[in-house]
């Protein structure tokens, strides 16, 4: 099943974790992307960072398939961007924001998550369709009251949190009404069978806390 923009952007935030990947090979990306699912976390963001992450992207689609919603990261310009597409990137993340980028996810109808610093980034990001806004790097520096910042005027704009998040501030995340939460070595590093126990504890607090906030 092809997943199109919405079903794509359902998805990530139903599931709320994702696991952000550097790794050398195809096969380190494929461990990762068992553990994860073993534990409950069915998002992972591959990234740019490294020249083989098309690669990546293609190997774990083709071993996981719908088992897994893999998007690519550090994706910079529109070049990267419809590279990652073709490789099988189901969104799009970037440290910053494009609107070129932007263009070829709307072309493809992938969902877009541009890094913005600034409520004037961020709302012309979803004039352009961005299906979340990543509030980074200052999701680091503010915590979970950043996102009242935003929320506040604008309470239907989707954030998407991207460092800083540990077992220990997840849930204030939650709580914030953030909806969506990118995790680096929490979710990537040691075993399958290590990554899969962090991932399981990753989804008991994602869940227990949007189900108490109900």
């Amino acid at each position: 099943m092809v997943l199109q923009k919405a079903s794509v952007t359902k998805a990530l935030y139903e599931t709320g974790a994702f696991a952000v990947v550097r790794v050398p090979t195809v096969e380190r990306g494929c461990e990762i992307a068992e553990g994860l699912i073993k534990g409950g976390v069915h998002a992972m963001e591959i990234s740019y960072t490294l020249p083989n992450a098309g690669e990546v992207i293609a190997g774990i689609k083709e071993r996981f398939g719908d088992e897994m919603i893999v998007g690519a990261g550090t994706v910079m310009e529109a070049t990267t961007a419809r590279l990652a597409i073709m490789s099988g990137a189901q969104f799009i993340v970037a440290n910053m924001m494009s609107d070129e980028v932007a263009s070829i996810c709307n072309l493809y109808q992938v969902p877009y998550a541009p890094g913005c610093t600034t409520m004037t980034e961020a709302n012309h990001a979803l004039s352009i369709g961005a299906a979340f806004i990543k509030c980074f790097p200052i999701s680091n520096t503010y915590g979970s009251q950043l996102v009242g910042l935003f929320k506040t005027p604008t309470p239907w704009m989707p954030l998407m949190i991207s460092g800083g998040i540990n077992l220990d501030n997840l849930a204030a995340w939650v709580k914030s009404g953030a909806e969506c939460y990118g995790m680096g070595s929490l979710l990537t590093k040691g075993s399958a069978d290590e990554i899969a126990k962090n991932a399981a504890a990753v989804r008991k607090i994602i869940d227990e806390t949007r189900a108490a906030a109900k």
